[in-house]
């Protein structure tokens, strides 16, 4: 199920800085557009937006005490992560493969965030047509996700990076990139973007090469025929 003390440094860290790399373009756009300290932008992005921030030290465990962040945060990328990858790929692995077990997780990853639709649905925060739209773009990107975390699960064997990358993801959101278009310096958050994107690519094996994580990685090792993920 991925969870083992060896290899768990790099495990923490290099697949979350991969995840940062391909954020890139919204993390140079966060540093340009607050006119606070490094420390005070660390507060306002871990307090989910929350300005301007507040000197008082009590202001970390205001974060801890709002239920809405422990849930975004704490709680759905651990227990989500337990389920549709700790749980669900090594079930999947032996019967599929490595590579058919990546695309195929993520669907049952994206179902899962219908229940989306029924609070839109029940408060009437949008015409229906809207609401299903958005379950489809939903569905499409959790998807991408589900496949990226699944495919860090299966190459580092260890559950701690696919649960930090997910509470990353939902700290900042999907990228806004029709802001960085309207942005005075867009061309500078667009070449982020860009070199954001390439970096991603580039690091996407490396970082996640298996020898980093104390080989074979469990998941791996479940299937007679390796796929090209594990290798």
């Amino acid at each position: 199920m991925g969870i083992r003390l060896e290899g768990v440094v790099p495990a923490a860290i290099l697949p979350l800085l991969l995840t940062m790399a391909l954020f890139l373009g919204p993390l140079i756009q966060l540093a340009i557009d607050c006119p606070w300290s490094f420390i005070d932008t660390i507060k306002v992005w871990i307090g989910g937006g929350v300005s301007p921030p507040p000197a008082d030290p009590s202001f970390w465990a205001l974060c801890v005490s709002d239920m809405r962040w422990l849930r975004n945060q704490v709680v759905a990328p651990l227990t989500e992560e337990l389920v549709f990858r700790a749980s669900m790929l090594p079930m999947l692995v032996p019967c599929a493969g490595p590579n058919t077990a990546v695309l195929t997780c993520p669907l049952f990853f994206g179902v899962a965030h219908f229940h989306h639709v029924i609070e839109q649905l029940r408060f009437r925060q949008a015409t229906v047509s809207a609401i299903f739209l958005s379950a489809v773009f939903q569905f499409s990107y959790t998807g991408v996700f589900g496949a990226y975390t699944a495919f860090i699960f299966i190459r580092t064997g260890h559950l701690v990076g696919p649960v930090l990358c997910h509470s990353f993801c939902n700290l900042m959101g999907f990228p806004a990139l029709s802001t960085a278009l309207e942005h005075p310096r867009r061309l500078t958050l667009l070449c982020c973007y860009l070199l954001g994107v390439l970096l991603f690519l580039l690091l996407l094996f490396p970082l996640t090469d298996p020898s980093y994580y104390s080989p074979p990685t469990p998941v791996c090792s479940l299937s007679t025929v390796p796929g090209s993920v594990c290798s």
